[in-house]
């Protein structure tokens, strides 16, 4: 049986992950393999190896006992099956499961491609269908009144200041919440033009920065008492430490509240509205696309099911024969 090689494991926490000695052992290096040669974030290695656990948990179940290599390598598509029946049981949602199985399918071409094991069970099986969802984006006016109260809320000037300039990047850039939360200091516009952008998969592309977006972050700098070095991050929190996605989506939970906007009017909802406003507009969706920093083109085409969506809801609205 091959052992694990190449990087260093991380520290593993043996409780979390019901599984013999040898099952451990590659189970940190996957997850040393993910965080360091697929420079996965954080919070997807944790999202990821939380999925293994939950499989595992439900094998010792399934089984009668913590599993090793040799156990999964003699797994059966009814065993998967089993799983997912479970999980249906437990009314988990359908999306939670396909990427449970997406994530097991990741762990075991692991295992396959290292000599670790062959099981070819999982190909025998099919991943739950998911209803296709639109992304939901905000209306102009409900953006702009966003945006316009984004300082209001805030308990202290500096702090509206410093959420201003973060959901102006979002709505006027285009910027995933991490991606903005991720600036260096070094690396705000101090005039208008483009930023390069680091986004999923250590991917960069150029994002234009208007004026507006500009005139914001220098706004917030001005303002904010802490001294950030230029390798540190942008954007701080109360005791000058790096703010996290939290923090915002709670300020945007307060904004909500305040417009009675709809709950799906997240952080993230932002940067839907920047794409579809952009197609409304007349944009070019491969330029859109760029802009999302989108690997494939099918991803950013759900902007055009959202704004023909909206026209058929003016026509039924506004056109004399639609009730007919």
């Amino acid at each position: 049986m091959a052992r694990p090689v190449g990087l260093s494991p991380p520290p593993l926490d043996a409780a979390r992950f019901l599984a013999a000695a040898d099952l451990q052992d590659w189970i940190r290096q996957w997850l040393s393999w993910l965080a360091h040669e697929r420079r996965a974030s954080p919070h997807t290695v944790s999202a990821y190896a939380s999925d293994l656990a939950a499989f595992l948990a439900f094998l010792a179940e399934h089984r009668g006992g913590a599993a090793a290599l040799a156990d999964l390598e003699a797994l059966t598509p009814g065993d998967f099956r089993a799983f997912l029946a479970a999980r249906a049981t437990a009314r988990l949602a359908r999306s939670s499961s396909a990427r449970a199985l997406s994530v097991l399918r990741g762990f075991f071409r692991f295992l396959d491609r290292r000599g670790a094991l062959k099981n070819a069970a999982l190909a025998a099986l099919r991943t739950p269908k998911l209803p296709k969802s639109l992304p939901r984006a905000l209306s102009i006016e409900e953006a702009q009144d966003t945006l316009d109260e984004a300082s209001a809320i805030a308990a202290r000037a500096w702090e509206g200041k410093r959420n201003l300039a973060i959901l102006m990047l979002l709505y006027g850039g285009g910027l995933r919440i991490g991606e903005a939360l991720g600036l260096a200091r070094r690396a705000a516009p101090a005039k208008p033009g483009a930023i390069a952008i680091t986004g999923k998969g250590g991917k960069t592309r150029l994002v234009p920065i208007l004026p507006v977006v500009v005139e914001a972050i220098r706004d917030y700098l001005a303002a904010c008492p802490h001294e950030l070095t230029p390798e540190g991050p942008l954007f701080v929190g109360l005791r000058g430490k790096p703010l996290g996605a939290r923090q915002v989506q709670g300020q945007m939970a307060k904004l909500r509240a305040r417009l009675g906007l709809d709950v799906h009017a997240t952080p993230h909802a932002l940067r839907h509205s920047f794409a579809t406003h952009l197609l409304e507009g007349g944009a070019d969706l491969r330029a859109i696309q760029e802009l999302l920093g989108h690997a494939s083109l099918s991803t950013t085409q759900r902007y055009t099911a959202v704004d023909a969506a909206r026209l058929a809801a003016i026509y039924e609205k506004a056109h004399p024969r639609a009730k007919g």
